[in-house]
């Protein structure tokens, strides 16, 4: 079976990540060098031209790119619809950066109010919105309340995860208008290589 052609700017991403997670042990330092890859990642024109050929992610899905055998941090993307609405969720014990490839979305971040001491309930308020056009990445750290809206194109993001919890850890998702919560698994992965 031949080896996967990874498109060479995805493949030096992933080997810097590993090189990263190597040097360092701290989730919080790793994801924030992390960061700083993505940026320069999501500014790339070949990754950018060979995400338009990337399938829709409505209905709940990520693509999952790459998840390392070693590390366990996994990388995703989105495909959203213009004018998607998000729901407001958190990625468990993860950190997970977000970088904006193509057309625009805002990111919702939201504070808890509650002390989290009564299952099911939690009293959320809108703590700010962040701007996001491609080249952007956010970083959002475990627990952390959020939600991503679309803007009026389709969306593209490549997705940092300190590790995949989707289909492994149950995560948060937030009801504002109810002050509840409730524990679901995250999105489905489905697996998509990036090649060149």
């Amino acid at each position: 079976m031949a080896a996967i052609q990874r498109l060479p700017v995805f493949e030096k991403f992933i080997q810097d990540l590993r090189l990263t997670w190597a040097e360092l042990s701290d989730a919080e330092a790793r994801m924030k060098k992390g960061q700083k890859l993505l940026e320069a990642l999501v500014k790339d024109p070949t990754l950018r031209e060979a995400s338009k050929k990337w399938p829709s992610t409505e209905g709940r899905k990520n693509l999952l790119f790459y998840e390392d055998p070693d590390y366990a941090f996994a990388i995703n993307g989105v495909v959203r619809v213009p004018g998607r609405k998000g729901s407001i969720h958190d990625h468990a014990h993860s950190w997970t950066a977000y970088g904006l490839l193509e057309g625009t979305e805002s990111l919702e971040r939201y504070r808890r109010l509650d002390d989290r001491s009564k299952e099911g309930y939690a009293r959320l308020e809108l703590e700010g919105v962040t701007p996001g056009a491609p080249g952007k990445v956010d970083l959002v750290p475990p627990f952390d309340a959020h939600a991503e809206q679309g803007g009026p194109t389709r969306s593209v993001a490549i997705i940092l995860r300190s590790e995949r919890v989707s289909g492994k850890v149950m995560q948060g998702s937030y009801d504002l208008a109810n002050n509840t919560v409730r524990r679901i698994d995250g999105p489905t992965n489905i697996p998509y290589e990036i090649t060149g």
